[in-house]
């Protein structure tokens, strides 16, 4: 396991600041093969449930990209601007509810119940897709799927938050991730065999599209109430006592408290006014408007390049497998090191010079058909390690766990909102060079790094700033309870970079 960071080893040896003299002697005295034989057995049931939900939401919340080439358009006899607007719909109660629900299931014992509800819920709106008539019937049902859906991905980081110390959160969140991009590459092949059962019971294939992964959804949602971890005091099954005890302590000793009240509104103020949400934002927007753009025309993209529709989505396979290569990999030494801005910048760096270099070279598309393809590939490599890496760095800097559900809700929700942006940018009459749409993925990568490196600028001068200050100087200026409100605020807090 790695290393703790400072501030979550401060706190471990600090009794009156979230842990008790006994468990501070139970975790020092917990052998480092008995930490890494725990946190084992919670990656092997956790992690992978977390991968395959994550598969099948990615998929349900995409797969009407993988449609649009398949007659979805011409058979609901709608445009290219009502294919967009039933794309943006979904987002608005997306965004919305994701706050919200994070709140919600904070509040609750058993995540497995409140998650496996939702996706139930979406699942079924997913087999009803397969039979709307008209434009209309879609926009509601794109509706219904992001209130949804809005809870899930938030909710998945919190309970990875509940069961991980900050600095092992990356590597979770990033393995859960690449099952969107393994998604995207599946989603294609997939959709591809699906779409073959064009004609049976009097249905298009594009319906069985819809109807097939709506069912399977609906699966996932009776494992999901059914195997879903919930917490280490719910699972004694598999959990010894003093495993769950050690899970436990250390979790208190990283939140630095040993009670924190409910959610209330100062809570949610501490967040809307804090200002590192607002550039970790930034930052996420560099992967959330290319992305979520790429994602819905990939298949579009490639079929540009004179590929026929079966072909264009069989070969979205190879970019996205770059993409969750990348972000496992960007991840593991993020966590190794504890050091988040690195392996954000590196994949933003990536974006620039593929998107750079589709803006430049995809009007004569037929000419360059490698090097564009291969910058859809770079593009994924660079998209994929960056939600989790700015997701870390959010969990990593705010210790209360009640301000951390709404953060996490918050920047997710921020974060997800650049995806409307990103419904827009790929015109159809602009096709094959799509100047809008590289020319504003550039725009907003280009933002992004300028994010990161102003935020890890700020972090390395609070961090100098509080270190001019002993221990000792600080419990005079400060009483033990100043210090514990003051949460992250505080000068014995060492800011994760």
């Amino acid at each position: 396991m790695a290393e703790k960071d400072a501030a979550v080893m401060h706190l471990e040896n600090q009794p009156g600041n979230g842990i008790s003299v006994e468990d501070a002697e139970f975790l020092a005295n917990f052998s480092d093969e008995a930490k890494k034989k725990v946190i084992k057995k919670v990656d092997m049931r956790l992690v992978p449930m977390f991968v395959l939900l994550y598969l099948v939401a990615y998929i349900d919340k995409t797969n009407i990209g993988n449609t649009k080439i398949e007659g979805l358009l011409p058979s609901l006899n709608m445009s290219g601007l009502q294919y967009n607007i039933a794309l943006s719909i979904f987002f608005i109660p997306y965004v919305l509810a994701e706050v919200p629900s994070n709140i919600i299931l904070n509040r609750l014992k058993r995540p497995s119940q409140y998650l496996g509800f939702l996706i139930f819920c979406w699942g079924v709106i997913m087999l009803c897709t397969g039979f709307v008539q008209n434009f209309a019937g879609l926009v509601v049902i794109r509706f219904l799927l992001g209130l949804f859906e809005a809870g899930f991905l938030p909710g998945a980081v919190l309970v990875i938050s509940k069961w991980y110390l900050p600095n092992e959160t990356q590597t979770r969140i990033a393995i859960l991730y690449t099952s969107a991009a393994s998604g995207g590459a599946f989603s294609g092949l997939l959709a591809f065999a699906i779409a073959k059962m064009d004609g049976t019971a009097g249905l298009e294939g594009w319906r069985w599209i819809f109807i097939i992964e709506g069912l399977a959804t609906v699966a996932m949602a009776v494992a999901c109430y059914l195997l879903l971890l919930d917490s280490p005091s719910l699972s004694p099954g598999w959990l010894s006592p003093d495993e769950i005890r050690y899970l436990e302590a250390r979790q208190q000793a990283a939140n630095g408290h040993s009670h924190h009240e409910g959610f209330n509104k100062r809570i949610l103020w501490s967040v809307l006014a804090d200002w590192k949400i607002y550039l970790l934002i930034l930052a996420n927007w560099s992967n959330a408007v290319p992305n979520y753009a790429l994602k819905f025309n990939m298949p579009d993209v490639i079929q540009s390049m004179g590929y026929k529709a079966a072909n264009a989505q069989l070969l979205t396979i190879p970019p996205y497998a770059v993409g969750a290569i990348s972000a496992y990999t960007f991840s593991v030494f993020a966590d190794r090191y504890s050091w988040r801005m690195p392996f954000i910048l590196i994949p933003q760096c990536s974006l620039i010079i593929a998107f750079g270099i589709l803006f430049s070279k995809a009007a004569d598309i037929n000419d360059n058909i490698a090097l564009c393809y291969f910058c859809l590939c770079l593009a994924c490599f660079g998209m994929y390690p960056i939600l989790p890496g700015v997701n870390a760095w959010n969990v990593c800097n705010i210790p209360n766990p009640h301000k951390r559900a709404v953060a996490i809700g918050y920047l997710i929700c921020f974060g997800n909102a650049g995806g409307i942006v990103g419904r827009f940018i790929y015109k159809a009459d602009e096709r094959p060079q799509y100047p809008t749409g590289y020319g504003t993925s550039l725009a907003f990568t280009a933002a992004g790094i300028v994010a990161a490196l102003v935020l890890e600028f700020s972090l390395w001068k609070a961090n100098q700033r509080n270190a001019l200050m002993s221990t000792v100087e600080i419990e005079e200026k400060y009483t033990e309870d100043q210090l514990r409100d003051m949460e992250e605020r505080s000068p014995l807090f060492k800011y994760t970079l």
